[in-house]
């Protein structure tokens, strides 16, 4: 490993970590009642359909950035599981504001560990949402160059719009 990849290991790796466990993806013990569960939504699909697409996908981003952190502490990383990781990243990241219809809500009965606040404050949702989709763009890109150090700097980056959206907008793990 060159020093640089070295140094960038020892100065990110922590917070590597926390950052992918902490901030993106993790289980979401949404259910829906049964009352709610067969709701047609104006898009089409149901209620219980969409809490557990947003929630597999949401454990798709989640997994894909801990497959981005462990590959970054690794001494040799995989250039090709980063890219395919922060492509899957990037490819989620514009529906994300979109995975959460008024008819979704903790209001109307779905347990989730989504907060009223998504719902009572959609300006500022939709605004996180958009710098989360920035971020995971610039981290695709970075990806794809197989730069591991603007990777890694990318890679905090993005953890950190996921860290902030989970800061307001969901229930601690």
């Amino acid at each position: 490993m060159t020093a640089p990849l070295k140094m960038l290991g020892k100065t990110l790796g922590a917070g590597f970590a926390l950052l992918a466990l902490a901030a993106c993806g993790g289980e979401d013990s949404a259910s829906v009642s049964s009352e709610q569960e067969s709701k047609v939504l104006p898009g089409g699909g149901t209620v219980k359909e969409m809490v557990e697409m947003r929630h597999e996908a949401m454990e798709d981003i989640g997994d894909s950035f801990k497959t981005i952190s462990d590959q970054l502490k690794s001494g040799s990383p995989d250039l090709d599981a980063m890219k395919s990781s922060a492509a899957l990243i990037a490819e989620h990241a514009p529906n994300v504001g979109d995975w959460f219809p008024a008819e979704t809500s903790p209001a109307l009965g779905v347990d989730t560990d989504a907060l009223a606040t998504i719902w009572e404050r959609p300006e500022d949702f939709a605004a996180i949402a958009a710098k989360f989709e920035t971020a995971a763009g610039e981290l695709n890109a970075a990806a794809q160059t197989g730069d591991v150090e603007a990777i890694g700097a990318a890679f905090k980056a993005t953890g950190g719009q996921c860290k902030a959206c989970h800061d307001d907008f969901r229930e601690d793990d």
